[in-house]
């Protein structure tokens, strides 16, 4: 298993794939960009996939956006960085794009506020 600092360590600085900083510290527009960092995060800790594979899926992500998407609008960087994941988890993981599909449309059909299943009446 990977240390989380170490692994937070070895993400660049600069460049078009390092994620997006104020004041050292990393930021994230909405609540679906930190669980997508977090799920990076997670995987690369259980040895899915390495850092080096997600940064060279991300890399090529961003130029797919550039080269076929929006070459004159800047690229959402976690938009990127949700393709570069679900083509690492289709990659190495038994789970397929229809079911990455599914659950995602599962998770937008949901109100905002009830993106987790847990009853709350049993919280301390």
């Amino acid at each position: 298993m990977t240390d989380t600092t170490a692994l937070l360590g070895e993400l660049p600085a600069d460049g078009p794939a390092a994620p997006p900083r104020s004041n050292g510290e990393l930021v994230f527009a909405a609540p679906w960009e930190g669980r997508a960092f977090g799920l990076m995060l997670a995987l690369t800790e259980q040895g899915v996939f390495t850092l080096s594979d997600f940064q060279a899926a991300l890399i090529n992500s961003i130029a797919r956006w550039d080269e076929l998407q929006r070459p004159v609008e800047e690229y959402h960087y976690y938009e990127c960085w949700l393709a570069a994941l679900e083509t690492l988890v289709v990659e190495k993981t038994p789970v397929t794009n229809p079911e990455i599909d599914a659950l995602t449309s599962h998770y937008l059909t949901r109100p905002a506020g009830h993106d987790h299943d847990h009853d709350h009446d049993h919280h301390h």
